[in-house]
């Protein structure tokens, strides 16, 4: 790849110049693609002091099992119930699965004191919208039923996602409000995928921006979305765009991040804004010099800076004390 034409930040520029081109709408060599950058980028999970069990739960009602992972800390007394999160892989709603973010699924358990469940959602094209948004939200209420089994406490439980992860953890937000479904207490939206118009400065701006770009953004709407609902149209359902959403108000509080050279990044300050408008506790970072995708490249400053801000960030949001 060529010098990118953007000002990142210098400490990007090797894994920049190493990537190889990300054909996104070949939906299969991106998967593919996915699985290498992982497996080079962030090397073998450590999985010390975790606890791992996957497992099929049921549902939504006509629809096949979901896949689950399980995260529990070894280190942590069984004799008490601990916070934890349902938690959502990124991939523009096409790419990913249990293992895209394991590794970094395991340090938040280990690290945080925290169960996690991930979903393993099924995927665009082959599953439009509804259908992975529908598995997580299962995996939400199985989650809340199962909390004595999980060792959860049923009061500090929230949800996290990051890029197409970020954009259906706030839509599982949206969905329990408006269900009557279960009591959230955070949602962590990274670098949220929230708004399929893409008509904000940002994503009109970054056509050529590394790993995520206005070209896949389209894709990506286009194969989520699919027959039943055309992008950009005004039928478009908040719950599959986020962004939609009329009110915002009697969501859990939020932690919401974005890139500066992310097409996305526009849509997630909007978002935040509109939260903290309503009336939702909100915090909002921007990270200086960094692309959608850029925390691949962990031992880059503003990463590590990333990384601490958002165990900061869940620690508060599920009343974890420094303590703990």
């Amino acid at each position: 790849m060529n010098k990118p034409r953007y000002p990142i930040d210098p400490e990007f520029l090797p894994f920049v110049l190493a990537l190889p081109e990300f054909e996104f709408d070949d939906v299969a060599a991106a998967r593919a693609q996915l699985a290498q950058m992982s497996a080079m980028f962030l090397g073998a999970s450590d999985e010390d002091g975790v606890e791992l069990e996957d497992r099929s739960i049921p549902g939504p009602p006509r629809a096949p099992e979901v896949g689950i992972r399980i995260y529990r800390p070894v280190a942590e007394s069984a004799n008490r119930s601990l916070p934890g999160l349902l938690y959502i892989h990124g991939g523009g709603f096409v790419l990913g699965d249990l293992d895209s973010e394991h590794a970094g699924a395991c340090e938040l358990c280990r690290d945080l004191g925290i169960v996690l469940v991930s979903v393993d959602y099924r995927l665009a094209p082959e599953h439009r919208y509804p259908s992975g948004l529908e598995d997580c939200y299962a995996a939400l209420e199985w989650t809340f039923a199962h909390a004595d089994e999980l060792g959860l406490d049923p009061h500090r439980i929230g949800v996290m996602g990051q890029s197409a992860g970020g954009g259906l953890s706030a839509a599982i937000a949206l969905l329990a409000r408006d269900r009557k479904g279960p009591s959230l207490c955070f949602q962590y939206l990274g670098i949220p995928e929230l708004d399929d118009r893409l008509e904000t400065p940002s994503m009109r701006a970054f056509v050529d921006t590394p790993l995520w770009n206005r070209p896949n953004a389209i894709f990506s709407w286009d194969a989520y979305l699919g027959e039943g609902y055309r992008r950009g149209s005004p039928d478009v359902p908040a719950y599959a765009a986020p962004a939609r959403a009329a009110d915002l108000s009697g969501l859990p509080p939020a932690y919401v991040t974005t890139m500066e050279f992310d097409p996305l990044r526009d849509e997630g300050i909007e978002y935040a804004l509109r939260l903290l408008q309503a009336g939702v506790r909100t915090e909002l970072h921007s990270y200086p010099g960094t692309f959608h995708g850029s925390s691949l490249v962990t031992a880059a400053p503003v990463s590590q800076r990333e990384r601490n801000d958002m165990k900061a960030a869940i620690r508060d949001g599920l009343g974890i004390s420094k303590e703990t």
